[in-house]
């Protein structure tokens, strides 16, 4: 998955070029910022709240902020991780307000070996698990995931699901590297310990 930080000096002179037209009020350059970031936004989104409606919400609320607070933005190069920041503040918020800890049936993507949430359905299969073996360890993996708390949530999926490097979650969440790591460290025990209740 590209972001902006590991983009070409080409893509990050045109994305800077687009942040500095968009911050001046020209809203074809800041749809032309926005456009191709919005499926990894809802994706990333969606894997945090777990319901697409409030995904989407979610994803237009952030876009609208971005549009308003645009004029912010100091370094146009971080603009990817400024805006996803925007978009996890917005899920954190969300799931405050609705205490979204409620289990729903989630359908499952055989293909991929990931629920809809993008958690994978098993991190070490053993040989030739059984289909309804891996829908049960699909099922309990989903059920933990969901009593994260929100911070937790986003963590995990911006490593685990997103694949992005402990560096550029730090510059997402302007926390030092060394405190994603434990933030990381931290979430994935809370995940391991609501999978052993569940057991």
């Amino acid at each position: 998955m590209a972001h902006l930080a590991a983009g070409t000096a080409g893509e990050l002179d045109r994305a800077s070029e687009l942040v500095l037209r968009a911050a001046g009020g020209d809203r074809e350059a800041y749809d032309a910022l926005i456009e191709p970031r919005l499926g990894r936004l809802f994706r990333m989104a969606r894997a945090i709240v777990r319901d697409e409606t409030l995904a989407r919400d979610v994803v237009q609320d952030a876009c609208v902020t971005a549009w308003r607070e645009l004029a912010s933005v100091r370094d146009t190069s971080r603009f990817d991780a400024w805006l996803s920041q925007i978009v996890v503040n917005r899920c954190r918020t969300e799931l405050r307000r609705v205490g979204r800890r409620s289990v729903r049936e989630i359908p499952m993507d055989q293909d991929s070996g990931a629920g809809s949430s993008g958690v994978a359905v098993a991190a070490r299969p053993a040989p030739g698990p059984s289909l309804g073996d891996r829908v049960v360890e699909a099922e309990a993996i989903r059920r933990a995931f969901l009593r994260l708390d929100p911070d937790d949530r986003a963590l995990i999926v911006m490593h685990h699901v997103e694949d992005r490097p402990v560096a550029e979650i730090a510059s997402v969440l302007r926390v030092p590297v060394g405190t994603v790591k434990w933030r990381l460290s931290r979430a994935r025990a809370a995940l391991e310990r609501a999978l052993e209740a569940q057991r």
